[in-house]
């Protein structure tokens, strides 16, 4: 039984990653670390964990935490897990960060885009971005696990397979994302009240959306070169979701079976992606609360170029499915272990 403990339980995707864990056959939560509810009830704050989780929130002593678990979750704000963290943990405990402070390999990229300092980048070279599709072998012997971002995995999942076969002109790539009001966190902001999101959708952080440089390291490391794109995410109101579509132009002339076959290369054996049928569009209705993403493509011959499209569930794939992903990986279970239950509908 892996020992697990949580710093930041109590955001939304700490939420998700007690939800996910309480159902988990090979793992136990030790520790429900919420700086915010220290000594209270964790089903007081979750009503929806009451007779199902009995333990009070705990603090973010991560050295202590360290001494009493095999594997800590930091769902929490950037900059915490960087302050944190030390060779003397690591040496103990494994960690998966929910943050971005580890995606970044440039740490000068990181500190433009998020506006602080690092506190250890001398861990970053290390780090291993944990989007298991792509990197799982070396998931599977990392001891610091930067867990992807929601917008950059639907991103990057949608696009990798053409940009990695160079099919499509990255220079070219614009990406179009909408995401639910949960993927703003749980914390009090007068954008996200009810009257300001209900029967509105919005562009925000357009050409600053902290998510592009994580997108364009990704993508340039599968398309072999330097990418810069257009990012633009839009808030829409429902709870959970993410649509990204993606345009590009193709390098060359291709059929819809030649891109399916590039599709299928990719992701036919993946568990949580999926390739849709022809002409089925992913939506975020039929991945929601589900670790899968739903991903299709559509050639525009007119104007010789391919659009392509990602449907995914920002709090489960885009942060706690992913994670508890990462942590079966890093810990030789079965990957799928806790995780294997259908979308929800309605």
């Amino acid at each position: 039984m892996v020992k697990v403990g949580i710093i930041g339980a109590t955001g939304y995707a700490g939420g998700e990653l007690v939800r996910l864990l309480s159902m988990h056959k090979e793992a136990e939560i030790k520790w429900y670390g919420s700086r915010s509810y220290i000594d209270k009830k964790y089903a007081s704050v979750y009503q929806n964990m009451f007779q199902i989780v009995d333990a009070v929130c705990m603090d973010d002593n991560m050295e202590e935490l360290a001494n009493q678990v095999d594997v800590i979750f930091t769902a929490t704000p950037q900059g915490l897990c960087a302050s944190l963290v030390n060779e003397d943990i690591l040496s103990k405990v494994k960690i998966i960060d929910l943050s971005a402070d580890f995606r970044i390999k440039d740490v000068r990229v990181y500190e433009k885009w998020y506006g602080i300092e690092h506190k250890s980048p001398q861990f970053i070279p290390e780090a291993v971005y944990g989007l298991c599709e792509i990197n799982r072998e070396d998931v599977k012997k990392a001891r610091l696990v930067a867990n992807p971002g929601c917008y950059t995995t639907c991103s990057i999942l949608t696009a990798y397979p053409l940009a990695k076969e160079g099919i499509i002109d990255m220079s070219t790539l614009i990406i179009d994302a909408k995401s639910g009001t949960s993927g703003a966190g749980r914390g009090a902001k007068v954008q996200n009240l009810f009257c300001e999101v209900n029967e509105n959708m919005k562009a925000y952080g357009v050409a600053t959306h902290r998510h592009t440089p994580e997108i364009e390291e990704q993508l340039g490391y599968a398309a072999g070169e330097k990418v810069v794109l257009n990012f633009t995410p839009h808030l829409v109101p429902m709870n959970r979701g993410i649509l990204a579509t993606e345009y590009a132009s193709l390098k060359k002339d291709v059929t819809y079976e030649e891109v399916k076959a590039i599709y299928d290369k990719y992701y036919a054996d993946e568990k949580f992606v999926r390739v849709l049928e022809k002409d089925v569009c992913p939506e975020t209705k039929w991945v929601e609360g589900s670790n899968y993403v739903d991903v299709n493509f559509k050639i525009d011959e007119r104007t010789g170029r391919i659009i392509m499209m990602g449907a995914m569930d920002n709090l489960v794939k885009g942060a706690a499915g992913q994670a508890v992903q990462n942590m079966n990986l890093m810990f030789g279970l079965k990957e799928s272990e806790g995780l294997e239950f259908v979308p929800m509908f309605p």
